[in-house]
Parts: C-alpha cells; sequence; structure tokens
C-alpha cells in the first residue's frame, strides 16, 4: 500500500453534495481516521447510479482513497453486507446523529470508539419506534467521547445527586441544585442517564431539555439545523 492510501475502511457518509458537472463532496465518519473529506468523481452521471446510491447518508460502507491534504480522492466504495439501514421516520433521527457528529467532530480525530458507538446507535434506531431514549444516550456518549465531560450522579459541589432533589444544569459545572420545586431537572431523570436506565415520559423530556443546552454551549451558543427541520416535518407528517 502506497503511502496516503487506505483501503477498504470502514465508514459512514455523514454528507454529500454536488461538484462540479459528475462528482460529489463527502463528507465521512471512518473508524480509523475519524471525520474525513473526500472527492467521489463521476459518480453522478447515468452509468454511475449503483455508485452514488451507496454514497447516501446512513449506511455502513467500506470505502477506500488516496492523496494527502483535505480532500483525498475516493476510490472505490462497497456495501457493509452485515448492516441493516434505517428506515421512515428513524432516518430523521439517524441525520440528527450525522448533524451532530459533524459539528462537534474535528476532521482528521480519529475515536474508534465513537465510531463503534456511532455505529451501534444508528443499530439501536434501525429497530425502534421511538428513538428519544436511544438519542439522549448518544448524545451523553458523544459528549464524554470529546473529552468536554457530563457529570451525572454528582451536583456541582460534589455531592451524589438525590432522586427527589431538583436541578438546572450547568454545561461547565454539571447538576446545580436548586431549592425551586419547579426546577427543570429531576434527581431521578440525572440518574438514569447515569446509570443507562430508560427514564419515564417525564423525564426524557427533562433529559432533552438538559442535553440541548449542554450541546448548544459545547456548539458557541449556535443551534443545529435539525432542532428546527425535525419538529416542523414531525408537524407536517401529523397533520390529516
Amino acid at each position: 500500500m502506497s503511502a496516503g492510501t487506505v483501503l477498504l475502511e470502514p465508514a459512514f457518509v455523514l454528507h454529500a453534495r454536488a461538484y462540479r458537472e459528475t462528482s460529489l463532496l463527502l463528507e465521512a465518519f471512518s473508524r480509523a481516521h475519524g471525520r474525513i473529506g473526500l472527492i467521489a468523481r463521476g459518480v453522478r452521471g447515468p452509468r454511475a447510479q449503483s455508485t452514488r446510491a451507496l454514497l447516501q447518508p446512513l449506511q455502513r460502507l467500506r470505502m477506500s482513497w488516496r492523496g494527502r491534504g483535505e480532500l483525498p480522492l475516493m476510490t472505490a466504495v462497497e456495501a457493509d453486507a452485515l448492516y441493516r439501514d434505517l428506515t421512515g421516520d428513524t432516518v430523521l433521527a439517524g441525520l440528527y446523529v450525522n448533524e451532530l457528529i459533524l459539528r462537534l467532530l474535528p476532521r482528521a480525530d480519529p475515536h474508534p470508539e465513537l465510531f463503534d458507538r456511532y455505529s451501534q446507535a444508528l443499530a439501536e434506531l434501525s429497530s425502534t419506534a421511538a428513538p428519544a431514549w436511544s438519542l439522549r444516550r448518544f448524545e451523553r456518549d458523544l459528549v464524554i467521547a470529546l473529552g468536554y465531560g457530563l457529570p451525572l450522579a454528582t451536583d456541582s459541589e460534589g455531592r451524589p445527586v438525590q432522586p427527589q432533589a431538583r436541578y438546572r444544569y450547568d454545561p461547565e459545572h454539571g447538576p446545580v441544585a436548586t431549592t425551586a420545586a419547579a426546577g427543570p431537572l429531576g434527581g431521578t431523570a440525572l440518574l438514569a442517564l447515569a446509570q443507562d436506565r430508560a427514564p419515564d415520559a417525564a423525564g426524557l423530556r427533562e433529559l432533552r431539555r438538559m442535553m440541548r443546552r449542554v450541546l448548544r454551549f459545547h456548539l458557541g451558543g449556535r443551534d443545529l439545523e435539525s432542532w428546527r427541520v425535525l419538529p416542523e416535518l414531525v408537524r407536517r407528517r401529523s397533520r390529516p
């Protein structure tokens, strides 16, 4: 294998956009090389429909490329036959996970364990009609894998989180106890996420708000496009 050549690396396409007349610019997440940009030449013509179909997000692939710099050239791609694709509404959840990776993971920063966790999360989404808990678990694991820290079982003073207490979540310091009975976050929900056991519906809503606050902080105060688009898509699908 020559320098700068990678053969049949496990990877997922995170995003693809048109480039020149017949090519694509890809953002991919690979196991050994992290997030990478690739040029896929000649994949938009009528003779390359099968290759173009492979380069959709959320499909597990084996990808080859060569070259150095920001945009190596993709030289081959094939499907991983062991992987089950997402279908239906769970595709929306999968695209949200992709946006998290695109926005939070720098290029050329290998995270093989995070890649495995991402693959596991997509597999979980493919087998559930209620993705909220799978998404909260992945958000938690992503933040921790990137080294930001996410205290859940102890509060900002180092005391154990109490199930019946109420908290607000400070992204830099963790749970902050509050005397307000209507505090935004219950200790029961925090401990559920810490212990990896699904909370009730109210706890899931609390964790969704908490994780959105944490993610927004690590995004420099910016929102994700998914937070704007997905609720509107859900509303449209629920209309008679």
